[in-house]
């Protein structure tokens, strides 16, 4: 006769479970505070998109929303992540993506997320395998729609975009190009499929089994981006238009693109690009970070140096200027390059997170411009960890104060008041009104962050008052007041751009930055992209500045 616990033990021991659940959960999303995860049960996942600065601008701003999706109405589908491509190139990546891509469905299927393996074109080799037999044993849906059993080559909200690169010859990277034929057998091996699993290539029978299961959520990886993972029967585009809440998992994919085609990007800038169109006119993207805790999958053949910038202020318009920077890097930089937004707003617990901060753990370069937040304690932590471990840093204006609140500081969020003198090396102490005229100093004129610039320039920003800047500290650019100041500051001026060095990292500050003035500057870009190069010591590639 089996033993009757008591109900008591029973919750003792539930809530003890449960205690030790959330803890592990927050270790494994990097410890961030209670408020900010997901209602229990539920899926947590940092979703972007692309969101038009104004209707018609053509101009898109980074944005992330926190998606709490049902994990019992959730599907992963794994598209076409074949045992064997056509492309060597192709066969290799989806090797080498594979044990992560595993790593992550599988906590997936952990957390309750229903699975279906999609490799078409191989349904033979799995006529007898369960997970093939349960999918064709779904019921037919009654909300099955028309056009699901085929694939699909554009949606209307695409209509507004262009397709942001050549895939005319196949896309296969190789050279010289592989020879097109369909060596594939079966998914690969390394991505462990359950018998509770579901195994179709069949549009129908997909949307059969989400049906069955009342899946509403479903998240696509595999490949390739801009052909089978986003045309497929049971693609990205298929899901969206039928209703679907639908979510690219943009780490763990990869696109069929020559680098030698137009624009004539990095294989991996090429992936980027098509991921940035997806999260504009299709469907949001979410990373593995949601599933591993780790930062995101990367290639080892993506060797771009990685740029993160860090978002997070409401009065110079860093939300418009990043993302034209970013793309810059990448354009024209061979650069990775992410922007992680924070609020723009001004007040409110809101503005105290900066989101998917695990970017910074691979990160080669840090860019930061935010002002007055107070961000979660294990966030800072990560932003600390990567400056003690040597790694760069690029700040812009109110960034020397951009960990100091000095008030309302939400319960797990901490702030970094000494961030200035210690990092940037400089003592912000507000700043006058007016105009800028902006000067190279003599001593620095040969530095490589001023290569290329004359002056003097005049912009439409106020001057910091940022005395005395630390011994460490190389002074390379002057501000003085146009009008509207004190004689103190019109007579002696005040640093504007300076170099210092932090337990090792090369730091470059300028309190110049607005997007509406600096930042429509041909010198003030050039000399960003020269202190990008400066901070990550390599030298600047041919064709990243005009001559």
């Amino acid at each position: 006769m089996r033993r009757v616990r008591s109900t008591t033990s029973i919750s003792v021991r539930t809530s003890i479970i449960l205690v030790l659940c959330t803890l592990a959960t927050l270790t494994l999303r990097g410890g961030e505070p209670q408020a900010a995860e997901p209602p229990a049960g539920k899926l947590g996942l940092a979703a972007r998109n692309r969101v038009e600065a104004a209707k018609g601008s053509g101009t898109y701003r980074w944005a992330y929303t926190k998606l709490e999706w049902d994990p019992r109405k959730t599907a992963v589908i794994v598209c076409d992540m074949w045992d064997e491509h056509w492309c060597k190139g192709a066969t290799r990546r989806v090797a080498e993506m594979a044990p992560r891509m595993n790593e992550a469905i599988s906590r997936a299927r952990e957390k309750g997320v229903l699975l279906v393996h999609a490799p078409s074109e191989t349904m033979d080799h799995y006529k007898d395998h369960p997970a093939r037999l349960r999918a064709q044993k779904a019921p037919r849906a009654s909300t099955l729609p028309d056009g699901i059993g085929g694939g699909c080559g554009k949606i209307p909200s695409e209509e507004r975009g262009k397709w942001p690169i050549d895939q005319s010859d196949g896309g296969c990277d190789c050279e010289p190009q592989c020879k097109v034929a369909s060596p594939w057998r079966s998914q690969i091996a390394t991505i462990e499929i359950r018998d509770d699993d579901f195994i179709s290539d069949s549009g129908v029978e997909i949307w059969n089994v989400l049906a069955e299961r009342g899946v509403d959520n479903v998240i696509l990886m595999g490949v390739h981006t801009n052909m089978c993972v986003i045309g497929r029967p049971f693609g990205l585009r298929n899901m969206v238009r039928f209703g679907k809440n639908v979510a690219l998992m943009r780490d763990l994919t990869d696109t069929m693109y020559n680098s030698r085609k137009w624009p004539g990007v990095n294989h991996f800038t090429g992936t980027d690009f098509i991921a940035q169109h997806i999260e504009k006119f299709v469907c949001p993207t979410i990373a593995s970070s949601d599933f591993t805790g780790k930062e995101p999958f990367r290639f080892s053949e993506d060797k771009r140096p990685r740029v993160v910038l860090l978002s997070a202020e409401n009065e110079y318009g860093a939300a418009d200027a990043f993302p034209e920077l970013a793309r810059y890097f990448q354009l024209k930089c061979g650069l990775a390059a992410e922007v992680l937004q924070g609020s723009t707003g001004a007040s409110g617990p809101e503005i105290h997170r900066i989101p998917c901060m695990q970017a910074l753990d691979g990160a080669d370069l840090a860019v930061l411009y935010a002002r007055r937040r107070a961000i979660p304690a294990a966030d800072m932590k990560r932003f600390r960890d990567y400056l003690a471990r040597g790694k760069p840093l690029i700040a812009f204006r109110t960034s020397s104060h951009a960990f100091s609140v000095g008030g309302g500081i939400p319960q797990g969020c901490e702030e970094w008041k000494e961030f200035d003198r210690e990092v940037l090396g400089c003592s912000y102490r507000g700043h006058a009104s007016g105009e800028t005229r902006v000067t190279l100093i003599p001593e620095a004129s040969d530095h490589p962050i001023l290569k290329g610039l004359g002056g003097p320039y005049q912009v439409k920003e106020t001057l910091y008052s940022s005395l005395p800047l630390a011994p460490t500290c190389r002074a390379l650019l002057l501000g003085k007041t146009v009008e509207g100041v004190s004689a103190e500051l019109k007579d002696s001026g005040q640093p504007v751009a300076w170099t210092n060095t932090y337990k090792g990292a090369r730091i470059f500050y300028t309190s110049l930055g607005s997007a509406e003035s600096s930042f429509r500057e041909k010198w003030f870009n050039r000399m960003v992209v020269n202190a990008v190069f400066w901070a990550l010591d390599r030298p600047v590639p041919e064709g990243a500045v005009d001559a």
